[in-house]
């Protein structure tokens, strides 16, 4: 709901700016609409900055991330080449673990990343966040008539709030590597997360394809719960429209 109060404002602004420069030719609108990446998919390699190397040993697999957002693109009036841009988006996380339950459910004071390397283990684990942003960019193209034929370039930050954490382990095995159990145990709880976040972002390309990074500048949990870990997304982001 914040982020979506956040991004009307900015909507209404911008419509403002423009109402009145249309009734006062004195004060023309300083940006003007423009096509081109009104609409971003992002796909990411993950990694979480800070975290102790008792629980980076167990975190295995192809670590990644999705995250789409539909954005609103003004160009400065005085150089088209450089624009302005917000909108509302969403950004979801996975972190894979060999061996290891994140304890998101227990209730206790600190969260436990638990070993299961003698014990009885899941095949496949993985710890998942979901969050709506505000994202802000501002960008430059080398030829913004036409963008599917443009040099891109953008820095930015994201602002947001959590809506989903959760745990989902498959297949349940013993110490040997024997299935016990067929099941998929999933278990969601925000309690040791923190509800807001915010991000600094950059992309780069060429075209409707970009590499992009996205840098978590707030911790992931909450204090005295955890590590104060960061998330780190780097990928190929594809834009258009």
């Amino acid at each position: 709901m914040v982020a979506f109060l956040l991004f009307a404002a900015t909507s209404t602004g911008f419509a403002q700016e423009n109402t009145t420069s249309s009734t006062s030719p004195k004060n023309p609108a300083p940006y003007i609409s423009r096509a081109g990446d009104h609409f971003m998919i992002q796909l990411s390699y993950d990694s979480w900055l800070g975290t102790p190397d008792s629980i980076k040993s167990h975190m295995k697999g192809f670590q990644r991330g999705f995250n789409m957002a539909v954005m609103l693109n003004k160009s400065f009036k005085s150089n088209p080449k450089f624009a302005i841009a917000g909108g509302i988006g969403v950004s979801s996380s996975n972190i894979y673990f060999k061996k290891m339950n994140v304890d998101i459910g227990s209730g206790n004071p600190t969260l436990r990343f638990i070993p299961t390397n003698s014990t009885d283990n899941f095949k496949k684990y993985k710890l998942s966040t979901t969050f709506i942003e505000v994202p802000l960019e501002f960008r430059f193209s080398s030829n913004p008539s036409t963008p599917n034929k443009s040099v891109k370039a953008a820095v930015g930050i994201k602002i947001g709030t959590i809506l989903n954490a959760h745990t989902k382990g498959k297949t349940l095995r013993d110490s040997t590597g024997a299935t016990l159990h067929n099941y998929t145990e999933k278990i969601t709880t925000k309690g040791y997360f923190n509800s807001t976040r915010f991000a600094a972002t950059a992309r780069v390309g060429y075209g409707v394809f970009s590499l992009f990074g996205s840098y978590n500048l707030s911790s992931m949990f909450k204090t005295g719960v955890a590590a104060d870990v960061r998330l780190l997304q780097v990928g190929l982001c594809i834009s258009g429209l």
